[in-house]
């Protein structure tokens, strides 16, 4: 027996308990408002999706071409109208996931208006817009069974069969996914992160992703000027995430330890070495150091450190930090992901220069020398040039077959004029499969785009400006918006409905019965829409 059928029975019989009181109440609208409202908070909402990630992992462990993807999104609309396109066009939400950016909290939700992904805004906006994207996504569920039971009632009443559309409500996949959410660098020390990450699972948070950049001076990864942690830093916030979730009861939440050392030649901190071989000296051995010889070799302020049985002198910079060597970032991303997985981690994040799947797969290869099953989130980043990086790729290749490339000039293969090129054919016949050959190659277990929605925003708003206030008029919104909404068959052109005036309607009818005053009637513009 399906939940809404259990939950009819349970009200049919409070109803019969409770005698003549309840004799306004319809168990049956009263099943309906409980399907509708499936998840009470946003521990339940944690609890469900961080199964169906723990789900996901496996069968990508068993079978590379089962990743995971998700797009980021800045409003629970957008995150709303994202799922609502997915089931429509996929037919089913099945390992497609929302994220929410940090760059794009900072960018587009602060009070203090637009910042930079420097960890400058509220903390508590990425907590709240986690619930806004749930709330919105609810409420789709919400609109989608409400119209499902318009059709039941429907059915009744013509004397039709109701089986079928009684199976949609009784199997009804809901919008409700795994947000994958940006915690930044934690926003401060542990108990810091601690407190933030509790607020995210309160309101639906199944998984925490967190970076190794030094909280006060982060910078976004595809920015120069980046400072990583010691690695006990690093841990004892990925613990500090671990306590939250076990704490809330959200046991198998996922934690993803993002690396940014392959961009960031720089450190704060140097960490206290205790014993040989320990992290604190596996970090410093990544310094660069020039050797002390003599007393004479060291200025006022200066600091020594003992490696390999020498005493040496980290190379610090004017504003008081520490430089790495040259040509390590690799080495550390390396012993940044193995160290983050053998102590709490479950997913890495390498944040890259350029989408390239085997300088990807190569360092992926080094750290399942250690562990066998790590596995990547990877940001498919809107800050790469994907046509000019993949072009340059090809043309790389070519050169290496020892084919002609005589037409092509490298430096400006984003030109026009390639875009018909056979080389542009094969770049973006790679681009389009760079997601499953890098799960297949590079261990990428989730691919997601940070920032997608940000530029669909702008670039959707300039084309509708561009024709609205030049000759176009109003056809530039016709053509360009509404025509496209009914032609393409989106629920949003009845905007009123998708805001929630039809389940407005039907709980007035609940509660007030015929006196209800509905907003749906034969005057209602949205009418005007019911057409092919």
């Amino acid at each position: 027996m399906s939940q809404y059928q259990n939950d009819l029975n349970a009200v049919s019989q409070l109803c019969q308990k409770n005698g003549s009181g309840w004799n306004a109440i319809n168990p049956e609208y009263a099943a309906r408002m409980k399907a509708q409202n499936r998840f009470q908070t946003g521990l339940d909402i944690a609890k469900y999706t961080a199964a169906i990630m723990r789900k996901d992992m496996e069968e990508y462990d068993a079978d590379s071409s089962q990743y995971t993807q998700s797009l980021g999104c800045w409003h629970g609309f957008i995150g709303q109208q994202k799922m609502l396109a997915v089931k429509k066009h996929q037919g089913t939400t099945n390992k497609k996931y929302l994220y929410l950016s940090g760059w794009m909290v900072a960018a587009l939700r602060s009070e203090f208006g637009p910042l930079p992904d420097q960890s400058m805004h509220e903390k508590t906006t990425v907590s709240s817009l986690i619930e806004e994207l749930y709330t919105f996504l609810r409420q789709a569920d919400a609109k989608e069974l409400g119209e499902l039971f318009h059709e039941l009632d429907a059915a009744r009443a013509a004397g039709k069969s109701t089986s079928e559309i009684q199976a949609k409500i009784d199997n009804y996949e809901t919008h409700v996914v795994p947000i994958i959410a940006d915690i930044d660098a934690g926003f401060g020390n542990e108990e810091a992160t601690y407190l933030l990450a509790k607020q995210m699972i309160e309101a639906g948070a199944c998984c925490i992703q967190i970076e190794n950049q030094v909280s006060d001076a982060k910078q976004c990864g595809h920015q120069d000027g980046k400072v990583t942690v010691p690695h006990e830093d690093f841990l004892a916030k990925i613990n500090a995430v671990r306590y939250a979730f076990l704490e809330l009861g959200v046991d198998d939440g996922v934690i993803v330890a993002r690396t940014d050392s392959l961009g960031a030649g720089l450190t704060q901190k140097i960490p206290v070495s205790t014993s040989e071989g320990d992290l604190a000296s596996k970090y410093n051995a990544f310094l660069d150091t020039t050797d002390v010889n003599s007393v004479d070799d060291l200025q006022d302020g200066d600091l020594a450190l003992r490696q390999d049985g020498k005493l040496v002198k980290p190379v610090r910079l004017p504003n008081g930090l520490f430089k790495f060597k040259d040509n390590t970032g690799v080495d550390r991303v390396v012993l940044d992901c193995i160290t983050s997985l053998q102590n709490g981690a479950d997913l890495l994040w390498i944040e890259t220069e350029k989408p390239h799947v085997g300088q990807i797969g190569a360092m992926v290869d080094e750290i399942r020398k250690v562990v066998p099953n790590a596995k990547l989130v990877y940001n498919n980043s809107p800050s790469f040039n994907w046509t000019l990086n993949f072009r340059q790729q090809v043309f790389d290749a070519w050169v290496e077959e020892g084919k002609d490339v005589s037409e092509y000039n490298r430096d400006e293969l984003m030109q026009v004029k390639y875009d018909d090129s056979e080389l542009a054919q094969v770049a973006d016949e790679k681009v389009r499969t760079f997601q499953a050959d890098a799960a297949r190659e590079a261990g990428i277990f989730h691919h997601l785009i940070t920032l997608p929605t940000y530029h669909t925003a702008a670039l959707s708003t300039d084309n509708l400006a561009k024709g609205y206030f030049g000759d176009e008029g109003m056809l530039a919104y016709v053509k360009g918006v509404q025509r496209q909404e009914l032609r393409q068959g989106l629920a949003c052109v009845k905007h009123q409905a998708m805001a929630g005036s039809n389940m407005g309607d039907d709980h007035k009818e609940y509660f007030s019965g015929d006196q209800a005053l509905k907003a749906a009637g034969e005057d209602n513009t949205m009418n005007q829409f019911d057409v092919a």
